[in-house]
């Protein structure tokens, strides 16, 4: 028989004897923290789906009440027009997501209310309202929380609106183009059974002697996509091309091709990333030169000037898929990034697949860690891409809330 005070001593020495606290501790914390982090992911995802949300709800009520301004649309039709613009722009953020697509269909409505003046003018007010569920992932799922809503509201009256001026922007993108920008990417190619492939060996790149099956798309065509959904946003952003400048330089070894900063995205799209082919070596210092350049020169401010943007943002968006060839080159250029920084200009980075040393570079230059992607894949390179278009389309002038 064990007496009383004995097993009070024996909990008083289990109180004492440290020796197990720090695996208790641990194993206390590390699902702790892994929530944590799972909540930390979808808070970031919900503010990006919300900014993307309210930019679409913003498009949708403009667009509606000019139509009703202009004659365009009715009573009866705007709604529909309302609500459609909204589930359209949304379309480019929700694919594949049955779920989140029909909880915005049931989440969206547009009220038009009429009102005439004194002098039998009449006016319109248009309010849209959008939200809908944004699963969360598994850890957080641990908190209880299974979705988060998302919600946004903006107002337009006859087609003109309160408006909130924001800074224009002026963009310069460079794109790698070397010549590993050949090699596959992870997403078959259905339009064609073979086609000519490429692998590495070292440092070096070579083709395959005969036509293999089957074909991938290669990672300069996911480049152009990314880049042109980019473009797309920029110009739905700014549809009379008021704010946005932007220009591109394809690089490899040098400078190989480059527009100059133009309003819109015609000259870069027709210039540069119409164009693009994979060939030559990887040396981001000339590229990054260019565009610090241009952005700082005189000529670019009185640019923007004349159409009264009397501030501007300058970004530099600098993709690559590999590291230089020349690890000067890595000096040279985070100097370059360095020097942009301190003028105020923001850098976006996206390391496309790219390996150790390419990475560093890119975290190095990017102005802050949220600001540098590291795709792995195209969806990854084309979903940057479309956040760097969110981020830098709200400098846009927005309608007031």
């Amino acid at each position: 028989m064990i007496a009383g005070s004995d097993i009070l001593w024996a909990f008083k020495q289990l109180l004492r004897d440290r020796a197990g606290n720090f695996g208790i501790l641990t194993a206390i914390a590390v699902p702790v923290l892994a929530v944590a982090g799972g909540v930390a992911v979808d808070v970031t995802n919900m503010s990006l789906t919300r900014s993307q949300l309210q930019e679409s709800t913003d498009a949708a009520a403009l667009a509606t009440a000019t139509a009703l301004a202009d004659g365009s649309a009715t009573t009866t039709t705007a709604k529909d027009l309302g609500n459609n613009f909204v589930l359209g722009q949304m379309s480019n953020y929700l694919a594949g997501d049955t779920d989140a697509a029909n909880s915005l269909k049931a989440g969206t409505d547009t009220t038009i209310t009429k009102t005439t003046d004194s002098s039998g003018n009449s006016g319109y007010t248009v309010v849209v309202n959008a939200s809908y569920s944004m699963s969360v992932n598994s850890m957080t799922r641990l908190t209880g929380q299974s979705s988060l809503n998302i919600s946004a509201s903006s107002t337009s009256i006859s087609g003109k609106t309160t408006e909130t001026q924001k800074n224009a922007l002026s963009m310069e993108i460079a794109l790698d183009k070397s010549g590993s920008m050949l090699l596959n990417t992870e997403v078959v190619d259905t339009s064609q059974k073979s086609c000519i492939q490429y692998y590495t060996d070292g440092n070096y790149l070579y083709q395959y002697p005969k036509a293999k099956s089957p074909c991938y798309i290669k990672k300069i065509a996911a480049l152009k996509t990314a880049v042109g959904s980019l473009l797309d946003q920029l110009d739905a952003a700014d549809p009379a091309s008021q704010y946005v400048r932007t220009a591109a330089i394809a690089w490899s070894s040098e400078v190989d091709s480059y527009s100059n900063l133009d309003w819109g995205t015609k000259s870069t799209r027709t210039n540069v990333v119409s164009g693009l082919n994979a060939q030559g070596g990887t040396e981001s210092s000339a590229p990054m030169t260019m565009a610090f350049n241009n952005l700082m020169s005189a000529s670019e401010a009185a640019a923007q000037a004349k159409k009264n943007n009397k501030t501007f943002q300058k970004y530099i968006v600098l993709m690559t898929d590999g590291e230089n060839n020349d690890t000067s080159s890595d000096q040279k250029t985070l100097a370059t990034c360095n020097s942009a920084k301190a003028a105020g200009i923001k850098i976006y980075t996206v390391a496309f697949m790219a390996p150790a040393r390419g990475q560093s570079l890119l975290q190095a230059c990017a102005t802050s860690p949220s600001n540098y992607f590291a795709a792995q894949q195209m969806s990854d390179l084309v979903a940057a891409f479309k956040t760097i278009a969110t981020e830098t389309s709200k400098q846009m002038t927005l309608l007031t809330k």
